[in-house]
């Protein structure tokens, strides 16, 4: 029986298997080489990494952290950190804060002074009927009020002015003149219904007798019509209850309000100086 020759120069298969065994020991103990060069922690750590990654552990607790060094480190030194707009803003505003605070204050006060320097003003001029009871001057606020009684200034159920209200009237026009701020006039009467040939009700009547008190201001000084308000209120807005005569001739009234504050508060601040301005 004749066996068949083998051929020379041919691998047997087997070789194949065992080569592929060879390259894998000799990868695992170049890796087994490698391993040894670390210390113990970074081991345990890169050996819990590669567990969590093929899905055999999901969480390795690290007992410290690698300690490294940064090519930022080698390759630069540390300086010292540029001040930002925000640290800028910030310190800006700190050291300006005092300062507006006082500003502040200061201005305040002006505007107070210049108030109590107008109110003081208004009741020189009116002197004469401040004492004689017929005309009361009041601060309300910023505002200065100037409240006239019936007595002596209207005849009953008219609106003509009489020859000393009218005078009056003149000489605070002057005054007026002079000061700034608008003015609202506004005319009241008590509850008492009137119905006549000229009035209708005591609306008609307080309208009137508040935009006779404006033409006489107008006509009798230089005093800018824009500046004026003309209002009547009737019987809405009584001092006292209407339960008795003496009451009742409260209430029949003009009040004339200068509204000094935005006036005097832009007059204050054009004069003061500007807080934060450099040169």
């Amino acid at each position: 029986m004749n066996r068949p020759k083998r051929r020379s120069g041919v691998i047997p298969p087997w070789m194949v298997t065992y080569a592929d065994l060879m390259s894998l020991l000799l990868c695992f103990f170049v890796l087994l080489l490698s391993f040894a060069e670390i210390d113990l922690q970074r081991f345990k750590q890169l050996a819990g990494e590669m567990s969590e990654a093929f899905g055999v552990q999901r969480q390795v607790p690290a007992e410290t952290i690698p300690m490294g060094t940064s090519a930022v480190f080698d390759r630069f030194s540390p300086a010292e950190p540029m001040p930002t707009l925000r640290d800028e803003v910030r310190q800006s505003t700190t050291q300006e804060r005092p300062r507006l605070d006082t500003f502040r204050q200061e201005a305040q006060e002006q505007v107070e002074r210049r108030l109590a320097e107008l109110h003081l003003k208004v009741e020189e001029a009116l002197r004469s009927a401040i004492d004689e009871g017929g005309v009361r001057v009041e601060r309300d606020g910023a505002n200065v009020l100037i409240r006239i009684d019936e007595q002596g200034t209207f005849p009953s159920g008219s609106a003509q002015v009489t020859g000393d209200f009218a005078a009056l009237l003149q000489s605070l026009g002057g005054t007026l003149s002079e000061m700034p701020g608008d003015i609202a006039i506004d005319g009241h009467t008590d509850d008492v219904p009137i119905r006549s040939s000229r009035f209708s009700s005591n609306w008609d009547l307080s309208a009137m007798r508040s935009a006779t008190v404006a033409n006489v201001l107008l006509d009798s000084s230089d005093l800018q019509p824009e500046r004026l308000t003309v209002m009547g209120h009737a019987d809405t807005r009584p001092l006292a209850s209407n339960d008795s005569a003496q009451a009742r001739a409260r209430n029949r009234r003009v009040e004339i309000t200068l509204q000094l504050g935005d006036a005097v508060e832009r007059e204050v601040l054009g004069v003061m100086p500007q807080v934060g301005r450099q040169g």
